[in-house]
């Protein structure tokens, strides 16, 4: 008999609770992978995820391997696909790490219905968050809609587990199931090659994120609450793709952190954010196409102005921090926290751009988009969300670079034809836009 582990978003062998129990089981262990772009309410991944879950793949099977074992790559209906494994495979269990967005959760319950129907032990395991979204409740047994108090409520909660150990071997089958090759999924760009400036940006890959964070705890930790919000200054931990593939557990990144004896609460705060957004996203499975607080439907969104949108999409606004970021997201599918609330904010507020239209455009670009940080972060910056930042709040491109970016080195890097003056004339007049954007948000807040 044979044990599946069949991985998902946690592509990684250390401190994985499912691949840890299957090899208690004592029998040989497979690795699956299934790329599931049919089931019902499943979001096809944006063309940056797709590059790297291609790298990311091609690394867990390499690691797979080498320690004796295999990675397993199916595509089609998890629903159909997993049980036909199982009996290709004569296994006894599948194991895995439990999913929290709706239509997943609708997947893995049919899957484990499924399975243990026909005798086969399904069972999963809490890898990919710190708290699950369940356990942490208001007084009043509801989930919690503002992000200070709920941290709080975590931290009262006994402390994350240790994270596990990496095993040193993998107990493979006599006989390997037939693999679909990586290479014909097609998960990497063609007719044309857009991928130059991820290729030099990142490395894929378990090895690579255990890698970063060592360095961020070693050499950047101690100046994060000082720079975190300088978008030039690089003090970021950049392991925002590597927390959202997996590739590193919450759990080995909080030990990690605290071990280091560096002051790291306010890193550990935005671990926190993400754990909030999980929460949101668990109560509220829509969370990318409605808005959270419903009184935004009501909002006088103006016919989608398509040139102004593309504009923004291509850092052609005129406005100099604003396409830095544009472009820095496009050549390299991340772009620095700050930014990414100034261009947020531009769209939505000074564009009068529906929030699903950039939320959209970073589910295509972004390396590190997920199911629920993506829409969750849209939505605060859009004032439509959990905790959302108020409606008044619009930043100002031009005195958040003065803030920010004072010497005007993360404009000159990433658009610097407008360091030169020679950039694009401004599309949108910042104050009158904004004057716009407070009158539309004022009509919503009336019929409230």
């Amino acid at each position: 008999m044979t044990t599946l582990v069949w991985f998902r978003d946690d592509l990684r062998l250390a401190d994985h609770p499912a691949l840890r129990a299957a090899l208690e089981r004592d029998e040989p262990v497979v690795g699956v992978y299934v790329l599931d772009e049919e089931s019902d309410g499943v979001r096809p991944l944006g063309g940056a995820a797709r590059w790297w879950l291609h790298h990311s793949l091609a690394s867990l099977g390499e690691r797979m391997t080498d320690r004796g074992s295999t990675l397993v790559l199916r595509r089609g209906r998890a629903a159909e696909v997993v049980p036909r494994l199982v009996a290709e495979a004569g296994a006894s269990a599948v194991l895995w790490s439990r999913r929290y967005g709706g239509p997943e959760r609708e997947i893995d319950t049919a899957v484990k219905s499924a399975l243990r129907d026909d005798g086969v032990e399904a069972r999963s395991f809490a890898g990919s968050l710190l708290f699950e979204p369940w356990t942490i409740r208001t007084g009043a047994g509801r989930p919690y809609g503002v992000y200070t108090p709920f941290w709080r409520a975590c931290l009262a909660m006994p402390e994350p587990r240790d994270p596990l150990p990496e095993p040193r071997s993998l107990p493979g089958p006599s006989r390997r199931p037939a693999s679909d090759a990586l290479d014909d999924w097609g998960l990497l760009p063609a007719g044309p090659d857009w991928a130059d400036g991820l290729r030099e940006t990142w490395e894929p890959g378990e090895p690579a994120a255990r890698r970063r964070l060592q360095e961020f705890l070693s050499e950047d930790v101690a100046d994060y609450g000082r720079a975190r919000d300088e978008p030039a200054s690089g003090v970021t931990s950049a392991l925002s793709p590597r927390l959202r593939w997996g590739e590193v557990s919450p759990f080995t990144v909080w030990h990690a952190a605290i071990d280091s004896g560096a002051d790291v609460g306010g890193f550990l705060s935005e671990i926190g954010w993400r754990e909030f957004a999980w929460h949101t996203l668990f109560h509220h499975p829509d969370l990318h196409t409605m808005n959270l607080d419903r009184r935004y439907d009501a909002f006088p969104w103006p016919p989608l102005d398509t040139d102004a949108l593309h504009a923004w999409e291509g850092g052609r606004t005129g406005i100099p921090l604003v396409d830095a970021g544009m472009r820095e997201l496009w050549r390299t599918g991340a772009m620095h926290n700050r930014v990414r609330m100034v261009v947020a904010s531009f769209l939505v507020k000074n564009l009068l751009i529906d929030w699903r239209q950039g939320e959209q455009w970073f589910w295509d670009t972004l390396v590190d988009a997920d199911a629920a940080s993506n829409p969750f972060n849209w939505q605060w910056v859009a004032g439509s969300g959990a905790d959302a930042a108020p409606y008044f709040r619009v930043f100002n491109p031009e005195l958040q670079a003065k803030k920010f970016d004072p010497h005007g080195e993360y404009v000159r890097r990433w658009a610097p034809d407008h360091a030169d003056g020679e950039g694009p004339a401004p599309i949108v007049d910042l104050l009158s836009s904004r004057r716009r954007a407070l009158d539309a948000y004022d009509a919503v807040r009336r019929r409230g």
